[in-house]
């Protein structure tokens, strides 16, 4: 919510800046926006020469020279058109672009400030408000634009035709545009309650699925379709209270549209007594029913619903990101350098939720610099949110985390986390191996790639010559190719800590061996979320996760007698093939990460 006294921006406040850094776009887009006008302009007015000056008077190539004008017109306007939308397509970008920036500035500097970790579910809503905004934008500048110069070159048409038409039609048409502005303010009111009430649904209904455990556990379904039921209420009623008032404006500019054509033909002979041509009421109709009542129906459609959809998003923008411009960011502060690698979590747990059980819960553990750890549990314990605690993507609500006795999150990028999903995007094959790492030659990534055994995504893109620079698309490559370039990414990384978050699963286990190898011996930290046995049986400690505060650590031999925990997930994991894929022994590895290092 915004804070009493705090001046909101309007819509156009937010918008305006971008449109006006493309001076020349603009002033193009106006210049195509009159030509492609002129059937607006010219159409009743040449339709009523052909009657009266060609037709009526049996002179029928003159009538049809004047039809042929109109048609000329609508030829010339085609190619404006033509013209026309690669002018929108630049200022919706330029817009996009601009809120955008304002967004994700808006969110970080609001983390930088709080020190927290910024709400990626609040990113991807602004994400949609924004691409939201561009389309609506864009399609704004190509219908309201048109409609608004439609209307004046028919109001043009008519003035020139014959004035006395003029008040016949204006006044309806005066008093159908004041109802539709007057009901501006009040649908864009009731059109962001719908999209708060939207969003409080999302919000409730993802506390939901997080908690769904712990509903089940606790018994606390009642509470949770109350709770439910209340917001789906809300947005119910929202969107009932808007659609009355929809329904209101379409029937306004519905009458707008035609009550000009019924006076106009209701006036008929009165206006041919006072010398109004056939042709000149004939040219008259054309412009309210080729002109007005089109340019009418359009505005419903997009001033009426789609620039009410453009307000309630840049208000939502504005909204996220007017922190930033009322607090200016506090002063930088420089933390203190960490004193080794060595990574510490005191008494630390973490939540889903205010109202759900700790997935972890007074966690105390001590990863030495240059250590090998494998993280086991059962599915769901929260082997992953332990990852994502270790990269900073999540914040403990209890306890601390650091890294060479200093805050964890001031020193983020001394952690490379792996996920399980690995995020591959269309680029050359370098620019995905070395995002982590730009400077990194050429010799060091084949060798890296040659480390890890993934010489395939290389024969795939022609070799290690052609294949390091080739385009590459993500969705061309199996999920083992993608796991291979966001593992060569993360061993080519300058960071001492890595965590592999099941970041090997879609390898087979001789390659999941390999690759394990390649981290042990790359010198620093290695933390293996486990999810075979042989992880376990490769790493120098192990931490069995079980939900509980007491969670056992030691090596795969002493664990198998004294936690009947991992005895059990040993048990359930045994596998032949991998069991028999070993590294060198523990001092061994050491030795070889010592001369590395």
């Amino acid at each position: 919510m915004t804070a009493v006294g705090v001046h909101r921006p309007t819509p156009w406040a937010v918008v305006a800046p971008y449109l006006r850094s493309r001076p020349a776009t603009l002033a193009a887009l106006a210049g195509w926006s009159l030509v492609e006008s002129l059937p607006s302009l010219a159409s009743g007015a040449f339709l009523a020469l052909a009657i009266d000056e060609g037709f009526a008077r049996n002179l029928p190539l003159v009538g049809l020279g004047y039809l042929a004008l109109v048609a000329g017109t609508h030829i010339v306007a085609g190619q404006a058109t033509r013209r026309i939308y690669p002018l929108v397509g630049e200022l919706a970008e330029a817009v996009r672009d601009g809120l955008l920036t304002r967004v994700v500035t808006g969110l970080l500097s609001g983390a930088a400030t709080s020190r927290a970790a910024v709400d990626t579910s609040v990113v991807s809503r602004m994400t949609q408000q924004v691409e939201t905004a561009r389309d609506v934008l864009a399609g704004l500048l190509v219908i309201a634009r048109r409609t608004v110069f439609a209307v004046l070159a028919a109001v043009i048409g008519l003035t020139v035709l014959e004035p006395l038409l003029l008040a016949a039609v204006v006044p309806p048409l005066v008093v159908v545009l004041s109802v539709f502005v007057l009901l501006l303010t009040p649908l864009v009111r009731r059109h962001r309650a719908q999209v708060l009430t939207e969003e409080r649904v999302a919000e409730v209904t993802g506390q939901v699925v997080v908690g769904l455990r712990d509903v089940a556990a606790f018994r606390a379904e009642d509470h949770v379709v109350e709770l439910a039921g209340e917001a789906f209420e809300q947005h119910r009623s929202a969107v009932h209270r808007l659609a009355a008032l929809t329904s209101a404006r379409t029937t306004a500019v519905a009458l707008g549209a035609y009550v000009p054509v019924v006076v106009l033909l209701a006036l008929a002979p009165a206006l041919g007594e006072r010398g109004v041509t056939a042709g000149a009421l004939v040219g008259a109709v054309t412009y309210l029913v080729g002109t007005v009542e089109p340019t009418l129906r359009a505005l419903t459609l997009t001033v009426g619903g789609s620039a009410l959809r453009l307000a309630v998003a840049l208000h939502r923008i504005a909204e996220t990101s007017e922190a930033v411009e009322r607090a200016p960011l506090p002063p930088a502060t420089r933390s203190a350098p960490p004193r080794g690698t060595d990574v510490e979590l005191r008494s630390v747990s973490f939540a889903y939720g205010p109202e759900v059980e700790p997935v972890i819960r007074a966690l105390d553990l001590r990863l030495a610099a240059g250590s090998h750890w494998a993280v086991v549990g059962p599915s769901g314990i929260g082997k992953s949110t332990l990852a994502g605690l270790l990269g900073g993507l999540d914040q403990p609500q209890q306890g601390c985390l650091t890294i060479g006795g200093v805050a964890l999150t001031d020193h983020r990028r001394l952690i490379t986390v792996v996920p399980q999903e690995s995020y591959v995007f269309d680029g050359t094959l370098r620019e995905n191996l070395c995002y982590l790492r730009p400077d990194a030659t050429d010799r060091e990534v084949a060798a890296t790639v040659t480390l890890l055994g993934a010489e395939c995504l290389l024969r795939v893109r022609g070799g290690i010559d052609e294949g390091i620079d080739a385009k590459i698309v993500a969705t061309d490559l199996d999920a083992a190719q993608r796991q291979l370039v966001a593992l060569v990414r993360a061993h080519l990384s300058p960071a001492p800590v890595i965590v592999l978050d099941e970041a090997t699963c879609h390898l087979d286990p001789v390659s999941e061996a390999v690759v394990e190898q390649a981290f042990a011996e790359r010198g620093g930290t290695l933390v293996v979320i486990a999810h075979r046995m042989s992880s376990a049986m490769r790493a120098d400690n192990v931490l069995v996760l079980d939900g509980t505060a007491s969670n056992a650590t030691g090596t795969h031999e002493s664990l198998r007698r004294s936690s009947a925990a991992y005895a059990e997930l040993a048990g359930w994991w045994a596998d032949p093939v991998a069991a028999a894929v070993h590294l060198p022994p523990a001092p061994q590895r050491r030795k070889v990460r010592r001369k590395l290092a």
